[in-house]
């Protein structure tokens, strides 16, 4: 017979995990804190949704690494593997290919929130070991002070008046420069995306070649300054530039005619975590209609804006911010590479780049953070490590 006390024990977790949510916040109060990792502050507005969690539930949370890269995130939830007991964190966010990866490792925990539903199930995997939180699209990023002329599409990019002006905002291993490339293929390709890996390296090569690439991580601050007047970024990274910066620096933010992209960051619970309970309330809260709302308040997409929108939830006044999200580009709404697309896509660049390409791509040559996390492999320049 099952001594009374573990069947308590019993019962309380059953109830913590898949109870009302009265049950879960008890659990994670008792628990106490939530660690996190690779969330930058100024990232999707991260900030201000750890700040509101804490305020919320009144639970410590641990910010790690907020630049690790997603291989350094994996790392972390490695950690109990290799040593039984070692501190680790809760909860992850990196690019799907790892998430993917990750729960093919046993490395991630399932849990379906209670908004599960309102996921579109491209985003999410259907046993609930990761899903999508928000995206965002594939932009040009132009200090319009030094641009006379504004690019409006991938071609428009080898002309010979941005000599000298056009970076990438993140490393080679870098979902961000990843997909960037990728998109230059998409344009190249006319849509394709089987070849778009080695046509977006064979484009980077040819504005290499006219001598308009500057082979260096740029960021905000390169922007300004002149040495990257023109950026390949996240749209959200962009429009936040260009909020923080409104009455300093003109900022326009393009979206090409073609080979508009998009990329989707992926939340999951890793199966080691400290503090489980605490792990499903961060889960359950980043997926509630006021996170969701908050994504889009610092301008990333949020994974259930359809069924904000739809039920009428998002306030007057950030509505404008769906303006945004209209269908991108001459060719539609943007593409969305496949998981396999992604991962083939990363291993042709990371493998190919220089022999193609004809260039590294160092950090900023001041040393200044990339404003980059997110790293999707182990090639990864030492100089740039800290910073992502």
């Amino acid at each position: 017979m099952i001594p009374f006390a573990v069947v308590v024990v019993i019962i309380t977790a059953a109830c913590a995990s898949a109870g009302p949510l009265e049950h879960l916040i008890a659990a994670a109060k008792e628990e106490g804190q939530l660690n996190v990792v690779a969330l930058p502050r100024d990232w999707c507005g991260y900030g201000a949704i750890i700040d509101g969690f804490k305020a919320k539930f009144g639970i410590r949370i641990s910010e790690r690494l907020p630049d690790a890269s997603s291989t350094k995130v994996i790392e972390e939830i490695k950690k109990p593997r290799v040593t039984p007991g070692a501190d680790t964190v809760d909860v992850i966010d990196v690019g799907v290919s790892f998430a993917v990866s990750a729960k093919r490792e046993g490395l991630l925990l399932p849990h379906k929130v209670p908004t599960w539903s309102t996921i579109p199930n491209a985003a999410k995997d259907g046993d609930g070991y990761w899903y999508g939180a928000y995206y965002g699209s594939i932009v040009f990023e132009v200090n319009s002070d030094i641009v006379l002329r504004a690019p409006m599409d991938w071609p428009d990019l080898l002309s010979p008046e941005y000599r000298n002006m056009v970076a990438l905002a993140g490393d080679l291993a870098s979902n961000q420069a990843i997909l960037s490339v990728f998109a230059a293929g998409l344009s190249a390709g006319q849509g394709d995306p089987d070849h778009a890996a080695s046509r977006g390296m064979r484009y980077f090569a040819e504005l290499n070649r006219v001598g308009n690439f500057v082979p260096i991580v740029g960021n905000q601050g390169s922007l300004v300054r002149g040495r990257t007047p023109i950026l390949v970024r996240w749209n959200y990274l962009a429009l936040a530039d260009r909020e923080e910066l409104r009455g300093k620096t003109r900022i326009a933010v393009i979206t090409p005619r073609t080979g508009v992209l998009a990329g989707v960051y992926a939340q999951a619970i890793s199966a080691s975590a400290p503090h489980p309970n605490a792990a499903r309330l961060w889960m359950t809260y980043l997926y509630s209609d006021e996170t969701q709302l908050a994504f889009l308040q610092r301008h990333c997409h949020p994974i259930r804006l359809a069924d904000l929108a739809r039920r009428g939830k998002v306030p007057s006044n950030i509505q404008k911010r769906l303006a945004q999200f209209p269908s991108l580009g001459t060719n539609g709404n943007p593409y969305f590479p496949s998981v396999e697309e992604e991962e083939r896509a990363r291993q042709i660049i990371t493998k190919g780049w220089e022999g193609v390409v004809g260039t590294q791509i160092p950090c900023h040559e001041d040393g200044a953070s990339s404003d980059v996390p997110m790293v999707l492999n182990k090639i990864i320049n030492p100089q740039c490590y800290a910073q992502q």
